[in-house]
């Protein structure tokens, strides 16, 4: 199970390596069934990053996948994002399941970057619980 103390120590370490790298980002953590647990946005981080990185997470999480992987699926089989007739799914890169033992625990969802760097410090983040 996913608990507060994991998702702390998560989006600190987001937080962490954002702060390192000079950059402002939002970070969001979900459980397994895409319920935001954390969220923490850094200054002068937009407002849309802020409804991203939650639905970025929420994704991974209902999905069970990254949501890069989602969206090169939805490419591949010609399907629309609407086809899960849910507005809050998206296909930007930067949303991360958490898996522990081989089960999805939750996921992370982090905005504000470039949708490859938002998904490289997702999963620098979680190295944190490995």
């Amino acid at each position: 199970m996913l608990t507060l103390q994991h998702t702390l120590l998560i989006q600190n370490k987001a937080l962490e390596l954002a702060i390192k790298q000079g950059v402002n980002i939002a970070i969001a953590i979900t459980d397994t069934h895409g319920e935001l647990m954390t969220f923490l946005r850094m200054d002068d981080v937009s407002l849309h990053a802020c409804v991203l990185a939650k639905n970025k997470a929420y994704t991974a999480a209902r999905d069970r996948q990254t949501t890069k992987s989602l969206a090169r699926w939805a490419q591949e089989t010609g399907k629309d994002l609407s086809y899960w007739t849910d507005p809050r799914i998206t296909g930007i890169a930067g949303g991360v399941p958490i898996i522990v033992a081989g089960k999805v625990m939750g996921a992370i969802g982090i905005s504000g970057l470039a949708e490859d760097d938002d998904e490289t410090l997702a999963y620098a983040a979680l190295e944190v619980i490995s």
